[in-house]
């Protein structure tokens, strides 16, 4: 089998550069299938290049032969949550999907925000949030109706496995290409301009009704409570099937009757876990208000 150089933009090749050997490639994938749940395929040779060859260079190593050694030592471990995180796709953005954010405000946002004025408790969970666009969108999609939401029980989760994305989700900066999607209106109300032209800062009141946590999707969960919504979207896509529908099924306990679990635009609910939802509208799925038996 053959070995992969790398792969610079037009398709060339530099001759001078690291080797990526299949070997090298297998144990790579093994790490990341065992860490994060991720599938990797010899398909994926030319991206887990690009991305780990930064790392390799970063740590002074020769080459894949080198770094594979390291992730797979006991004294590797820091640097396998690195690898991890080098290969997660954080693609993400503003009001992405805007057909989800639409469904949450006209189907489960008039009963949650009464709930929440009457004293109760709202829960909400973005699941792999990346860093930061999707639960602030939450949180806005919130505000637009509930100005007075974050002096109410009303909360959202935001997870990710990758600590560095996570730490800039909670600076909450971004700059005007990245708040382009957000209304002109929403943006002056809860974010506020930097100087010099810096960008902008989610503010304080948004950033009340945000809580980013560190979680594997495939480790262990310590929520006990319900959410009325989770947004999990385009993650799951990574995972083989069998894991998938272990995800799936995991959200289904903490799914609140009623609520809604909102998935990425290729992905389906699948396995045990279907038997709880049912569509309502695409990629939407809503959990039975009361549990059904067959």
């Amino acid at each position: 089998m053959a070995s992969f150089p790398a792969v610079l933009a037009g398709g060339q090749t530099d001759q001078a550069e690291f080797t990526l050997a299949p070997s090298e490639l297998d144990t790579i994938a093994g790490i990341v299938k065992r860490e994060a749940g991720i599938s990797l395929t010899q398909a994926k040779a030319n991206l887990v290049y690009a991305r780990l060859a930064r790392r390799i260079r970063a740590l002074g190593l020769t080459g894949f032969s080198e770094y594979c050694a390291l992730v797979s030592a006991p004294e590797g471990e820091a640097e396998r949550w690195e690898m991890v995180a080098a290969l997660t796709t954080n693609v993400t953005r503003f009001f992405r999907e805007p057909h989800h954010f639409e469904h949450m405000r006209a189907k489960l946002l008039p009963d949650l925000i009464l709930h929440a004025r009457a004293g109760g408790r709202v829960r909400l969970w973005s699941a792999a949030c990346s860093s930061g666009p999707e639960p602030y969108s939450m949180a806005l999609t919130i505000l637009r109706d509930m100005s007075d939401a974050p002096r109410h029980d009303v909360k959202i989760l935001a997870t990710d496995i990758d600590p560095n994305v996570l730490a800039a989700a909670a600076a909450g900066i971004y700059d005007e290409a990245a708040l382009a999607p957000v209304p002109a209106a929403l943006r002056q109300a809860w974010f506020e301009k930097l100087p010099n032209g810096a960008g902008w800062r989610a503010g304080k009141e948004l950033r009340r009704l945000v809580s980013f946590r560190q979680l594997n999707l495939i480790g262990a969960w310590p929520m006990k409570g319900t959410f009325q919504a989770i947004f999990c979207r385009n993650v799951v896509i990574y995972f083989d099937a069998s894991t998938q529908e272990r995800v799936w099924s995991r959200f289904m306990p903490l799914l609140a009757p009623g609520g809604a679990l909102y998935i990425g635009h290729s992905e389906r609910v699948t396995g045990d876990a279907a038997r709880f939802v049912e569509t309502d509208g695409v990629t939407i799925y809503r959990r039975f208000n009361q549990v059904r038996t067959q």
